[in-house]
């Protein structure tokens, strides 16, 4: 994309209205605009970034075995009242009623709606384990509506629910996605912390959070070292289930549920940090397949209710966490796998044919590569041009100038580490892929 063509709309100040870092940046890199309280338009920079994410998210679900489908966010109210949820879940939930009177809802989440799917398509246990995931807007009515995307009203998720014949293959549902969210929040270079949790609304007796571990995160985590030190790296094909058991049997617990009289880890291990939580898995058993009536036929001949589970990651919510966690004085620092362009080309001097030339043909060079470049080809000053990109994040800049190609040199930056390096062209669209 030629940046001169590009809807990139930057802001030069911090805006009032932003209370945190990624709110702040998002803003002022034109990746979002709000529309109303706690609602927002994703720009061109920022919708890739999130495609990106939901792209890294899909992969994992689809190989830990899940299925994906898409429900709507209309839901009918009849279903949240089978299950005893329409008046339990709160104002958060936005009601509607529509031009014929029925009772309707804007989705916060979808256990009643797959449920009832479930049971109209699902009657044998030879069908299980099943598990559905989508990825899909949701709506909760905030009180507070704040820190830009991070509490939004609107937010895009990934919500997936497993269905099993009996709470030992429910676990084991469970373990897959506890290892599925690891997986994808390490290649969203994040370290996620899991973290034993309450099970709220949703229902069910085991629950476990994922924080991210960032300076400005909402959470106080106190956590075993020993998280820290396992090897994510190592999480490939089939993991043993006695190592889940042993990640799971690790502390980590939030500020107010922390006993430091009563801690099991010695001072020396205990590690403590600030986190984001940008996921969270439940197993509740039996709570809706029975007030739904979502039975099996059993290998007896009986009917028997389903174990089920949810899991969620808050897609949209990642885009701003990711933020909190990667960002400097001068903007965002995007690790690659989710940076809207992986290079940001800079020329210096529009007005000297030779930089022009040059720079149109190094553009043309990384595409057909297949490598993903946001070319400044602005007429405007280099201080501006260095700012935009320092602001926008993308992990490479290669900067053209009149002085360094009389040289035969050009200059590439790496975002995270500000390192710049002078090479030769050939030599930099080679480390960059082209």
């Amino acid at each position: 994309m030629r940046l001169s063509s590009a809807f990139m709309p930057t802001l030069k100040e911090n805006p009032a209205e932003a209370q945190v870092t990624s709110h702040r940046l998002m803003l002022r890199a034109g990746l979002i605009r709000q529309t109303s309280a706690g609602i927002y338009i994703w720009l061109p920079l920022g919708l890739r970034v999130l495609h990106k994410i939901e792209q890294i998210v899909r992969e994992e679900q689809d190989r830990a075995g899940a299925q994906e489908i898409l429900m709507p966010t209309i839901q009918s109210a009849e279903l949240w009242q089978e299950s005893g949820r329409y008046e339990a879940y709160g104002k958060e939930m936005l009601r509607i009623t529509d031009r014929h009177g029925r009772e309707m809802l804007y989705g916060p989440t979808n256990e009643e709606m797959v449920t009832d799917l479930f049971r109209g398509d699902v009657k044998s246990y030879k069908d299980l384990p099943l598990n559905l995931y989508h990825i899909q807007w949701k709506f909760r009515d905030e009180v507070r509506p704040r820190f830009g995307i991070m509490r939004g009203r609107e937010f895009l998720m990934k919500d997936n629910y497993s269905f099993d014949i009996d709470a030992d293959a429910g676990r084991v549902s469970y373990n897959k996605m506890y290892v599925a969210y690891l997986r994808t929040f390490a290649r969203l270079g994040l370290v996620a912390i899991p973290v034993r949790a309450d099970t709220g609304a949703i229902g069910g007796d085991l629950s476990h959070e994922f924080q991210i571990l960032a300076d400005t995160g909402e959470s106080t985590l106190y956590y075993d070292k020993a998280i820290e030190d396992f090897e994510l790296a190592s999480l490939t094909g089939d993991i043993a289930p006695e190592t889940i058991e042993r990640l799971q049997s690790l502390y980590a617990m939030e500020e107010e549920k922390h006993d430091p009289d009563n801690c099991p880890v010695d001072d020396a291990d205990l590690r403590t940090a600030k986190g984001i939580e940008v996921g969270h898995i439940f197993f509740f058993g039996t709570k809706y397949s029975e007030s739904m009536n979502a039975k099996v036929t059993g290998p007896d001949g009986k009917l028997i209710p389903v174990e089920m589970g949810s899991y969620g990651i808050g897609v949209s919510r990642l885009v701003g966490a990711l933020i909190e966690a990667n960002h400097d004085d001068n903007g965002i620092i995007w690790p690659e796998a989710v940076a809207p362009y992986k290079v940001g080309l800079l020329n210096l001097r529009v007005g000297d044919a030779a930089c022009t030339a040059t720079c149109d043909d190094i553009y043309l060079s990384l595409r057909n590569a297949g490598v993903e470049v946001l070319y400044d080809d602005r007429d405007m000053g280099a201080g501006g041009k260095f700012a935009d990109m320092d602001l926008a994040g993308l992990p490479w800049q290669l900067i053209v100038g009149p002085r360094g190609l009389k040289n035969g040199v050009v200059e590439l930056k790496c975002r995270a580490t500000g390192d710049r390096t002078e090479m030769s062209l050939d030599d930099a669209l080679a480390k960059l892929g082209a």
